[in-house]
């Protein structure tokens, strides 16, 4: 397995839409988030009448035998509410086991840089027991703690005067992995059994009056851009898009539910499977010529470049103060050398001749 190809692209998923252009937490566009791979707790999604998601589930074909081995790993991000405080009275450490007097406030402005309320995420992952094919069923629980931290903002005299407070709701789930045997298919030297595997995914956090809390509330304890992994040794996974002869009805029979598996990694490799909560085809990439994330993979590198270069000196500012994510964008930008922003500009591309064309 390519791993760093199958990490690239996982991982543009994993922030595919976190935040967008104009990249600034006023923008209307950043206040309604994370729409792909969401699961709510099972209550909130029982209280929306189902339309938001509490489960996922991935339905892929593996073609092997005995010795073949199956890992399985589950990623997405966990949010945390990123509030502003001002504090009373300005001081000169932050007290080491207690919370200084502060109240909330939306924007708070140090030393010319606005710091405001938004929603942050840290990167998750499960990682499953390494399983054998002859092994039909696996479960395993996961969760994820409670915290809050404050951050310091001192002053241009050194003097602390406000604090960023960043809080994680508890997150509890559940993985669930079967494996059956749906048939056998001839090669030149062997006959190989094909399984169908199934990887579901449940989040069962605890979330009280679900039916009175808001989407914003139900996303602190949910799993967002949720994707799984799957990879093979001594086997083979079969592409649903392309499914060979004779795998046409096992294929059909596999149900997938907010996901869609290809297969990832170097074209022609068989040995691992991206399901992702965005429609991509067999063996996705990132382009050679994209500079480095935008959170916006619909979108043309070259254009939201522009786009940020041409922001007024208030703007960058608002999106430098967004987060560290932003601000490195924002960085990448101001500083791409000339060569770099041509490549955007367009690439030639081989074209293979037409068999029988002269």
């Amino acid at each position: 397995m390519n791993l760093e190809l199958v990490e690239n692209i996982a991982n543009a998923v994993l922030y595919e839409g976190y935040m967008l252009y104009p990249y600034r937490a006023s923008s209307v566009k950043n206040r309604q988030r994370f729409n792909w791979g969401a699961l709510a707790p099972e209550s909130y999604s029982r209280a929306q009448n189902g339309t938001e998601a509490f489960e996922m589930q991935t339905e892929c074909l593996l073609e092997g035998g005995e010795e073949t081995t199956l890992d399985v790993k589950i990623r997405f991000l966990h949010l945390a509410a990123r509030e502003i405080g001002k504090l009373e009275n300005p001081l000169d450490e932050l007290p080491k086991d207690s919370e200084p007097n502060f109240h909330f406030v939306q924007t708070l402005d140090v030393n010319c840089q606005p710091y405001q309320t938004w929603q942050e995420a840290i990167e998750r992952e499960v990682d499953l027991p390494t399983v054998h094919t002859k092994e039909d069923f696996q479960t395993q629980q996961f969760s994820f703690p409670t915290t809050r931290t404050l951050e310091p903002l001192p002053d241009e005299n050194n003097k602390i005067v406000g604090v960023i407070v960043r809080t994680q709701q508890e997150i509890f789930g559940v993985i669930e992995l079967r494996i059956e045997e749906v048939g056998s298919q001839k090669s030149q030297d062997s006959k190989k059994q094909v399984y169908k595997l199934s990887v579901k995914i449940k989040n069962q956090t605890a979330f009280e009056n679900a039916g009175e809390q808001s989407r914003d509330d139900a996303l602190l304890h949910s799993l967002v851009s949720t994707h799984t992994i799957l990879s093979a040794k001594n086997g083979e996974f079969i592409s649903l898009l392309e499914p060979p002869d004779g795998l046409e009805e096992a294929v059909a029979g596999c149900e997938n539910i907010k996901t869609y598996p290809v297969l990832a990694g170097t074209e022609g490799d068989k040995d691992c499977v991206l399901s992702s909560p965005i429609i991509l085809y067999d063996y996705p990439q990132i382009a050679a010529e994209s500079a480095g994330d935008l959170f916006d993979g619909a979108e043309i590198d070259e254009i939201l470049t522009l786009r940020i270069m041409t922001m007024t000196d208030d703007e960058k500012r608002e999106m430098r103060g967004l987060d560290d994510r932003a601000r490195k964008m924002l960085e990448r930008t101001e500083n791409m050398p000339d060569e770099q922003l041509l490549k955007m500009h367009g690439a030639m591309k081989g074209v293979a001749k037409a068999q029988g064309n002269e």
